[in-house]
């Protein structure tokens, strides 16, 4: 049987549509950071998406070709994903890496009025047997085969911790009450928002934009939190 994340990881994929508090484990991605209006026509976001879902396949179905990935198995490849941010704020932490809305409101930073001004990672999640040597296998067969530069995939090793989270169902633009609910109760459980340069606004995207109805889209959105006080 095909092992596919979502099931397999319920309590990371498919929260209920209330908040809740989760502690997120380490995790291993291919990644693209760009910047800019998500849904620009031809912009980098859409361009991003491209070649992760490139390299993702390119590894999924390596166990057709000469490059035997040690402890693979099949699975279905992971959701896209994506870190969020505005301003100042700089995801960068070189020891974790090798190498969208209508009204505005405040979100860790993020003024959902001016897509133009965001900055974001896109990725997908990679099984845990992929290792960095297995990513720049990838890389290089990629480009050989579909003879685009994919040297913007990086490989990109995130640990969110303490988190809450919440599915939100509708339209991207109506993010903000889902946000609100969350950070309500967040507040009531006695724990605070904690958006900094490393701990980012994330969303992972579980319906096909391109064929669902905006108001029946999924979208799992997590935000970094910590105990008041600390």
């Amino acid at each position: 049987m095909v092992f596919d994340f979502k099931k397999e990881y319920k309590e990371f994929y498919m929260p209920k549509n209330k908040p809740a508090i989760v502690t997120v484990p380490r995790m291993n991605y291919i990644a693209v950071r760009g910047s800019g209006d998500p849904n620009q026509e031809d912009g980098d976001y859409k361009k991003a998406i491209g070649l992760l879902y490139g390299i993702a396949f390119t590894i999924k179905m390596s166990k057709k070709g000469d490059h035997q990935i040690d402890g693979y198995f099949d699975y279905v490849v992971p959701p896209l994903e994506g870190f969020w941010w505005q301003g100042e704020r700089h995801p960068v932490d070189d020891t974790m890496r090798t190498d969208r809305a209508g009204r505005r409101e405040s979100v860790g930073g993020i003024d959902y009025t001016h897509k133009e001004d965001f900055h974001w990672i896109s990725v997908i999640r990679l099984p845990d047997f992929v290792t960095e040597d297995d990513y720049r296998w990838a890389v290089n067969e990629a480009t050989k085969k579909k003879k685009l530069d994919f040297s913007k995939v990086e490989f990109l090793t995130v640990e969110e911790g303490l988190c809450v989270q919440c599915m939100h169902i509708g339209s991207y633009d109506d993010e903000p009450a889902t946000v609100s609910m969350m950070h309500e109760f967040m507040d009531q459980q006695g724990y605070e928002l904690d958006i900094t340069d490393k701990r980012l606004h994330h969303e992972i995207y579980l319906s096909d934009a391109r064929k669902v109805a905006p108001e029946k889209l999924k979208t799992v959105i997590r935000h970094p939190i910590k105990v008041k006080g600390e």
